[in-house]
């Protein structure tokens, strides 16, 4: 039960679901592609990733100084069924 409070509370920001919305249509993008597609501040932008990151439904990598982002497609099972929903 606590698994899918921790979950829930993830999806609730409406931020974090534009991201996975974002990065599910393929692709990587860096902090500040997402936050203009977002129309957000970037710091804000690295708080919503950081929380997907550590839940691991987002991977990251290293590139020429910039960290890209994008869905991991080894998330969580718990993560994957309600995302398969929301698509």
């Amino acid at each position: 039960m606590k698994r899918w409070t921790i979950v829930f509370k993830a999806l609730s920001n409406v931020n974090r679901l534009k991201i996975i919305r974002l990065l599910s249509k393929g692709g990587a993008l860096n902090v500040g592609g997402i936050a203009e597609e977002l129309n957000i501040s970037p710091k804000a932008t690295s708080k919503h990733l950081i929380i997907l990151h550590n839940l691991d439904v987002l991977e990251s990598v290293g590139k020429e100084g910039h960290v890209l982002y994008s869905l991991n497609t080894k998330m969580p099972r718990d993560f994957r069924r309600v995302l398969g929903n929301f698509n």
